[in-house]
């Protein structure tokens, strides 16, 4: 009994210490690469450090199938075994999925569901990325911040943002991704339910993208006259415009890429599910294709 005791007096400490992590901020710090993709630094199955994007856009943990054949010292097995991920000081659990491409410098991507019941902070002035266990009382008080409902769709989440061209305006849900480089993907099909003019869009150039498994999707690029998100506006706006092949397999949805995203600092609460957003110094970058 007397070594019962001594055992369970000397696991209190270490128990108070790990929830006590749990319940404090998180500071990791944050890489965002000229292409736009974000990334941090994170462990895997305890012995494999890899630069990952931390993309809105998916869920769970998706490695390149390069980097597991010539990279990684683990050999995870996919789809159905839940393995430990380290990001910063907390540890997730998460299953492993394949692709044939990640965004430029990382070694794959991981998705927003890690962070169920957390709050998430993309911090682009500081560069850092902080996994808070609430939301600061402090952005509830400024007012610079705007505040967008989430809505969850299929495992991903979305925003509900507004595009206008000549005197048309239509109001839609976009998938809120970090994934995807560029600033906005407009789905035509969408497009043509809101008679939205597209035919008044000045072309910039035609494109074939490829999808995270290589596929390729056509792409159109135009100069969009007005994109609101939240209460904040961009004017004359390089966007694409998705014909064929779509990226969310036959889905009629828009979406908003981090160039545009980053140009905010954010809260991301998954707790409350709600996205704020505040303009930081990249608020006025140009963007990589001018109209």
């Amino acid at each position: 009994m007397k070594k019962y005791l001594l055992f369970t007096l000397a696991l209190l400490p270490i128990i108070a210490y790990s929830q006590n992590k749990a319940s404090l901020p998180d500071t990791i710090p944050l890489t965002i690469n000229k292409q736009n993709t974000i990334y941090v630094k994170a462990v895997f199955n305890k012995i494999d450090t890899l630069n990952l994007n931390f993309d809105t856009g998916t869920t769970e943990l998706v490695l390149t199938n390069d980097v597991m054949k010539n990279k990684l010292k683990s050999v995870p097995k996919l789809y159905d075994t839940f393995y430990d991920i380290k990001i910063g000081n907390q540890d997730y659990s998460t299953r492993v999925f394949d692709a044939q491409l990640t965004g430029h410098d990382t070694d794959g991507r991981f998705g927003w569901d890690l962070f169920k019941g957390k709050v998430v902070e993309l911090n682009y002035d500081k560069n850092i990325m902080v996994v808070h266990p609430q939301l600061p009382i402090s952005v509830l008080k400024e007012d610079a911040f705007s505040k967008l409902m989430i809505t969850f769709f299929q495992g991903i989440f979305l925003v509900e943002s507004q595009i206008f061209q000549d005197i048309v305006e239509n109001s839609d849900f976009f998938l809120f991704d970090t994934g995807y480089q560029r600033t906005a993907m407009l789905d035509n099909d969408l497009l043509k339910i809101g008679k939205f003019p597209t035919q008044n869009m000045k072309v910039i150039k035609k494109v074939i993208m490829r999808g995270a498994q290589g596929n390729e999707v056509p792409v159109i690029t135009s100069s969009l006259q007005k994109l609101k998100i939240g209460k904040y506006e961009f004017k004359d706006v390089p966007v694409q415009l998705v014909t064929t092949n779509k990226p969310m397999h036959g889905q009629n949805i828009h979406i908003l890429g981090n160039e545009v995203l980053k140009r905010f600092n954010m809260f991301l609460d998954f707790q409350n599910n709600f996205v704020y957003l505040k303009p930081n110094h990249l608020f006025n970058a140009e963007y990589i294709e001018k109209s």
